[in-house]
């Protein structure tokens, strides 16, 4: 039989057409679990939104807790495709276990100590919280964030400013130890606490005119490290790894500057 020669031109078109059509169609959307420390979430929660303007066909989907927490959630085999630790430590943990590959730090930040804005306990400098009667609210030692605040207390303690004694002091006051570091912002910002040991990022602007800080001079401070990677057990790698970079990009630490974050390479 034959073809005029329009349809034979015409049919290596439509083979084309139907290719690309059957290409578009096997196009499956994807959803990434991130496993973010709480620390991360006003921060995370604006990376989201530009990167899923950016990235069609992918959403991002957060468990936002304190690192212990989600460390220990993997390990019972919780699914996750990225997981950003607020520590080293726990994030190594995962590491041995086989449940993350290489990680790289993609943030650091440092310790403050905020008030209520009432200021019952009239706390006005580091050295009034170890007056008797003050509540002071803390993340657990098991929490990066509070693990870091006891590093500072060993830090004012071992100095002639402050002693062994202010230590002592400071820590008989903890009335509480929460399991993430967002829990004790909020006791603090609704005096349920008369001071918390937390992050600088965690004066976002929702909470700013909510609480008073109270810096740390830096000489007694910690710089936090905050490492990113992608887990062993994802069925989207590709796509968690260019998560990843965006997070390491300028684009991903500008978001993270905004929140107060310390960068990568400051």
């Amino acid at each position: 039989m034959k073809y005029p020669r329009c349809a034979l031109f015409l049919l290596p078109v439509i083979c084309l057409l139907f290719t690309a059509c059957g290409t578009a169609s096997t196009s499956t959307p994807v959803t990434l679990k991130v496993f973010a420390a709480a620390s991360l979430k006003t921060s995370f929660t604006e990376i989201k939104s530009k990167y899923e303007a950016a990235h069609a066909g992918v959403s991002i989907s957060y468990d936002f807790d304190g690192s212990q927490i989600l460390e220990n959630q993997l390990a019972s085999g919780a699914a996750a495709d990225v997981f950003a630790s607020a520590d080293k430590l726990h994030m190594q943990k995962a590491n041995d276990a086989g449940l993350v590959g290489a990680s790289q730090i993609f943030a650091k930040n440092k310790l403050i100590v905020i008030v209520p804005v009432s200021n019952p306990a009239k706390i006005f400098t580091l050295k009034d919280l170890a007056n008797k009667g003050v509540k002071i609210d803390v993340a657990d030692s098991s929490v990066p964030a509070g693990q870091y605040g006891l590093q500072v207390l060993d830090n004012l303690g071992k100095s002639a400013d402050y002693g062994p004694a202010y230590e002592n002091n400071v820590k008989a006051n903890f009335v509480s130890r929460e399991t993430n570091v967002e829990a004790v912002v909020q006791k603090v910002q609704l005096d349920a606490a008369d001071a918390g040991i937390v992050y600088q990022t965690d004066i976002t602007p929702a909470i700013a005119n909510k609480v008073i800080a109270i810096d740390i001079p830096a000489n007694f401070n910690v710089i936090a490290e905050y490492p990113i990677a992608v887990t062993k057990h994802t069925a989207h790698t590709n796509e968690a790894q260019a998560f990843v970079q965006y997070i390491l990009s300028s684009d991903g630490q500008a978001v993270l500057a905004k929140y107060h974050f310390i960068t990568v390479g400051k």
